[in-house]
């Protein structure tokens, strides 16, 4: 083990950058703070190639080798919450196949989510609720950003994930699967209370503030929404996305 103590050192001051989304394109790594994140990363097989534990509680951590022991300064000074964990750790960002998720029944598509903690609950939601592999298109938020991470809660690499740039792709990608857009109460849509989600599916939801765009919106096989209240205008997304997927995935076709 080796002891870091000043908020100057020169590895300090790099992993400090991870915050920014630049850094984490440029090196490929992101961080990880508190407990349960760490623990269930290590416990999923990521590659950390940094655990900076606060020294005091380095016994909690038996699992792990090559511990960076250091204070609570340090910790605050990598970390990017209120109030420093006791153990930071950095690790390789995962990669998945674009084949692997494609061949999944039921995928969750997203796009331009602009809200990292709405992002992460949504994987969180995802995972618990049998959500096969999750499509990020457009701007979406970053995906190891810190507030992703830590709203996902550990759940960030159970479920597979991919990156790409445009509905049309995604289109092309799934020729197999039906597209279901969901919008706002409207003529056309069709209750999520109503119908039974196919086999091969992908839910759209787009962003907090715009919802899907109309290419999304044009080509779905079907519309859906979620019976609300004429008094509420529309839901948090996560909380959408919660709604839809439990009660869609109970009525899925085998």
């Amino acid at each position: 083990m080796i002891e870091i103590t000043s908020t100057t050192n020169p590895l300090v001051k790099e992993i400090a950058k991870l915050a920014q989304k630049k850094y984490r394109l440029e090196t490929k790594l992101f961080l990880i703070e508190g407990q349960k994140a760490v623990d269930e990363a290590f416990s999923l097989g990521l590659e950390f190639e940094h655990v900076f534990v606060q020294k005091e509680k380095k016994d909690k951590f038996p699992d792990f080798k090559n511990l960076i022991l250091t204070n609570e300064a340090v910790l605050q000074k990598i970390s990017t919450t209120e109030t420093a964990p006791e153990i930071v750790a950095v690790a390789k960002q995962v990669k998945f196949l674009l084949e692997d998720v494609v061949a999944r029944n039921h995928i969750v598509l997203l796009e331009n989510i602009k809200d990292s903690g709405n992002l992460g609950t949504i994987f969180r939601t995802c995972t618990a609720l049998g959500v096969e592999a999750i499509i990020l298109v457009g701007d979406t938020v970053d995906v190891y950003n810190p507030k992703t991470v830590r709203s996902a809660v550990g759940n960030l690499f159970k479920i597979p994930f991919v990156s790409i740039k445009s509905i049309q792709e995604a289109k092309n990608l799934l020729k197999e699967h039906e597209f279901l857009a969901t919008v706002v109460p409207q003529k056309g849509a069709l209750s999520i209370t109503d119908i039974k989600l196919p086999r091969k599916s992908v839910i759209m939801f787009g962003s907090e503030a715009n919802g899907l765009s109309n290419e999304a919106t044009n080509f779905a096989d079907m519309k859906i929404t979620i019976p609300i209240s004429s008094e509420v205008e529309s839901l948090n997304l996560s909380t959408a996305v919660t709604i839809c997927v439990w009660e869609l995935m109970t009525k899925r076709s085998s």
